[in-house]
């Protein structure tokens, strides 16, 4: 299953998963919802309430009074069991695909973020499969920063909000109308999400610096 379908089908799980939890928890929804001041109010509330973005609390809100029945709550349950059975892990498996504890900030020239750019380049290799030298990751983490200022590159930190740590980074690269999207996350932070993570907010951070063009994610970075 490619990353694309799998990202989508993960997407609809995690909703699926969200509208189930607050037709169970109807009541409190409802009560979230009447003792708020307002939409904003509201859509926050019920996020926190479910444990989600307000992205699918939008959702949430947006049902209509006939979704409330049984035999809307029993298709609901079964879609989610048929979604379970497609993908090849949930957000159970992996928590941090759901962003909700994650951001990119753009990549800047500290010393925090060159070292750890240079824990990225470790597994990179040139044509004849040697490792990059220190003068070679320099030279790249300079020439990707002058792309960077002249608006032909965004890179950007992807952090774990929660645990206040960076825990890798997306590269997006123009190439005429296209922009190569490289993501690379940390060994140590890997298969928990955070790629797909990434690979959602990246669409948001690269289409507003990048607007009419078209993203391609094509390989680990």
């Amino acid at each position: 299953m490619s990353t694309q379908v799998q990202d989508r089908i993960h997407d609809r799980r995690e909703l699926t998963a969200v509208l189930l939890r607050a037709l169970e928890q109807r009541h409190e929804v409802l009560d979230a919802i009447v003792d708020s001041e307002d939409h904003a109010e509201a859509l926050t509330t019920v996020a926190g309430l479910l444990e989600t973005t307000e992205a699918y609390a939008e959702a949430v809100l947006n049902l209509t009074f006939r979704r409330l029945t049984k035999v809307e709550r029993r298709r609901i349950q079964t879609e989610l069991k048929d979604l379970d059975a497609t993908l090849e892990w949930t957000a159970t498996d992996r928590p941090a695909s759901t962003g909700r504890n994650f951001r990119l900030r753009p990549f800047t020239e500290t010393d925090e973020d060159a070292a750890l750019f240079r824990r990225r380049c470790v597994e990179q290799v040139d044509d004849a499969g040697t490792q990059w030298s220190e003068e070679r990751v320099e030279k790249e983490r300079a020439e990707g920063l002058s792309r960077v200022d002249d608006e032909s590159a965004a890179w950007f930190v992807c952090e774990d909000t929660a645990e206040n740590t960076a825990v890798g980074m997306v590269f997006g690269e123009l190439s005429g109308r296209e922009v190569d999207v490289a993501i690379w996350i940390s060994p140590d932070a890997r298969k928990k999400g955070y790629g797909t993570a990434a690979v959602k907010h990246s669409r948001q951070e690269l289409a507003a610096e990048f607007p009419g063009t078209v993203l391609v994610v094509r390989a680990p970075a």
